[in-house]
């Protein structure tokens, strides 16, 4: 996917959740990235979804991601009795790595178990996301900066959908689907609109990870998406 350099970014003891992992870490914060490019111009460009799901959490949280660390703007909150550190890296999309692996190394945080990262994807359509626990970057700068940056593709990911389905004569014509320029340029208020509602839900599977670990958020809020996707094709058709 596209980036923006390329065109032109004290613990406590808690007890431990259930997961397929086995359970999320018992000491230290949990880590919540959002990525994204940073500056005015990217503010709302479907690439820094990443970014607004972070702020989304911080603002019902009551908290502010102004404070500097690890080259990234962090705030620091608590989720499901947890100390969880927010942050969006300063580094532009295609080194979003660096200010991840200088988090989990400050937080001598596990990347299997603590971290969690909240991207844009293209391959799912707007209104939707998906969570996984691993996998490789599908073409995303971001995520083949952290997986690069790390040294291993076990990382739980949310992948926000931003993807727009091309109307059946653009297919028909063999039109290509949006990309590098869509992905960086401001989003229509329509389309605003359908990723504010998915920002919300994106809150709350945070919060499901962190209360029941991330085998229950896919269980719940993937399904959910794939359910309602089906209902939206039954009646177009």
């Amino acid at each position: 996917m596209a980036d923006a350099s390329e065109s032109g970014r004290s613990s406590e003891q808690q007890e431990p959740l259930a997961g397929s992992h086995g359970s999320i870490s018992r000491s230290g914060p949990f880590l919540i990235v959002g990525l994204g490019n940073p500056g005015l111009e990217y503010l709302w460009t479907p690439h820094n979804a990443g970014f607004m799901a972070i702020d989304r959490i911080a603002r019902q949280e009551g908290v502010v991601v102004q404070n500097r660390r690890c080259r990234a703007m962090t705030a620091t909150c608590r989720l499901a009795g947890r100390q969880v550190i927010l942050a969006k890296p300063e580094t532009f999309m295609n080194l979003s790595g660096a200010a991840v692996s200088a988090l989990v190394h400050e937080f001598e945080a596990d990347p299997a178990r603590d971290l969690l990262v909240i991207y844009d994807e293209l391959d799912l359509p707007l209104g939707t996301f998906k969570i996984r626990e691993r996998g490789s970057p599908a073409g995303h700068n971001g995520a083949r900066s952290v997986t690069g940056a790390l040294g291993t593709q076990e990382w739980l990911r949310l992948r926000i959908g931003v993807g727009l389905s091309l109307p059946p004569e653009a297919a028909v014509a063999g039109a290509k689907r949006p990309g590098r320029n869509y992905l960086l340029s401001p989003m229509r208020k329509a389309d605003l609109t359908v990723l504010d509602e998915v920002l919300d839900r994106v809150a709350k599977a945070t919060r499901r990870i962190l209360e029941a670990g991330p085998a229950a958020a896919m269980n719940e809020f993937n399904r959910k998406d794939d359910r309602e996707r089906g209902s939206e094709n039954r009646d177009q058709n």
